[in-house]
């Protein structure tokens, strides 16, 4: 928590002068998403999807977040219907916007719905370190109402600065007709071959796949994996990245017992046999949040608000969680990222509110902030 609270005061001190508290860095560094604030090509366009329904501005909201120096790209998948992209950016550059527009990325016309070139519902987002941005897109929309294949699934990379698409990889191969794919992590390997990992919690395994030579495989989990699941919910996967670069993903089902990790070189070689770790026993469920682009994990426990961190050098034990921030009753957070001002950032939202579709008809909360000690606001 002091490391946290250090870095902000550290970026903030040249420019505000005193030391911020929490409340300034909530007060003058929140980003408020919300669907009615869409940068579209023309007035009429917005026309067109308003009065045919492909715009409905109260059932869009943004779940996963990666930040750049001046712009945050969010994902939207498409759980309802009325949501005209899946992928956008906002702007942060010139004067921070409190409520900045929703800029489709790359554009709007990559992201038509039922064109299979185009991204149909983008669940997760990894941004890299050569400036490249990730997408997993299912193919699969209107997830909470009727859940209707467009396309098959595919991982879609792109160049943020330019917003051309680099890469695109068709996931058919590796996956079958029960597979839920949910959470991705990128990594370069010693000899700079990029990986992608993708967790499929229908199958217990981790999708890999090697950019370089353009083929992949399933890396199926030990069923202890599953120790404690009433089902096969959520399987998160979080990649800590180490100083001697022998990366651990580390894994974990929502209802799971316990926590587990294995070495990338060992997924890289296509085995799980033998090489996962058993990390230690969860005395809650645990919603893993992201990193700090190094050691740390971030979570909380499902349903409440508090932030921790864990510092994956040490053992699995409460002892060694950090409480960073103390959250209020409005919204959960979805993702915890490095980012602007070299701030740790948190993307929150009423989304338990939205899967029952309580949220109004203002829709979603969501919000981006600092990550701060009390974020009861």
């Amino acid at each position: 928590m002091r490391l946290i609270l250090a870095l902000a005061a550290l970026a903030l001190a040249a420019e505000a002068g005193p030391l911020p508290t929490d409340r300034d860095l909530l007060n003058e560094l929140s980003i408020f998403l919300n669907g009615a604030n869409v940068a579209w090509p023309c007035a009429s366009t917005k026309r067109i999807y308003t009065n045919t329904g492909l715009y409905v501005p109260k059932n869009i909201i943004g779940t996963r977040v990666q930040m750049t120096k001046d712009e945050a790209f969010i994902a939207m998948p498409r759980l309802r219907a009325g949501i005209p992209f899946t992928l956008a950016k906002v702007t942060l550059r010139d004067k921070f916007l409190c409520n900045p527009l929703l800029i489709p990325f790359p554009c709007l016309a990559s992201q038509e719905e039922g064109n299979c070139q185009a991204l149909q519902s983008v669940v997760d987002i990894f941004l890299d370190n050569n400036d490249i941005l990730w997408a997993l897109d299912t193919g699969i929309v209107n997830t909470l109402e009727e859940p209707i294949r467009r396309c098959p699934p595919k991982i879609v990379a792109f160049h943020v600065k330019t917003g051309k698409q680099i890469k695109s990889i068709d996931l058919s191969a590796l996956v079958c007709e029960t597979s839920r794919l949910q959470y991705l992590q990128v990594e370069y390997a010693p000899d700079g071959r990029a990986f992608v990992y993708v967790s499929d919690a229908a199958t217990r395994a981790i999708l890999v796949y090697d950019c370089s030579a353009s083929k992949g495989f399933r890396v199926v989990l030990p069923k202890a994996v599953t120790l404690g699941c009433t089902n096969r919910d959520v399987l998160y996967i979080a990649l800590a990245v180490k100083p001697c670069g022998d990366n651990v993903l580390f894994i974990t089902y929502l209802s799971g017992s316990r926590m587990f990790s294995i070495k990338t070189s060992h997924l890289r070689k296509g085995s799980a046999q033998g090489v996962v770790v058993d990390v230690g026993p969860k005395l809650s469920r645990i919603v893993i949040l992201g990193t700090d682009g190094g050691n740390s994990l971030f979570f909380r426990e499902k349903g409440h608000s508090d932030i921790f961190m864990w510092n994956s050098d040490t053992c699995f034990k409460p002892e060694n969680f950090a409480l960073v921030q103390s959250g209020g009753d409005c919204r959960l957070a979805t993702q915890v990222v490095p980012g602007f001002k070299r701030l740790m950032w948190v993307l929150e939202s009423n989304f338990n509110d939205y899967i029952l579709g309580t949220t109004g008809c203002m829709g979603a909360s969501v919000v981006i902030h600092p990550l701060v000690k009390n974020a009861d606001y």
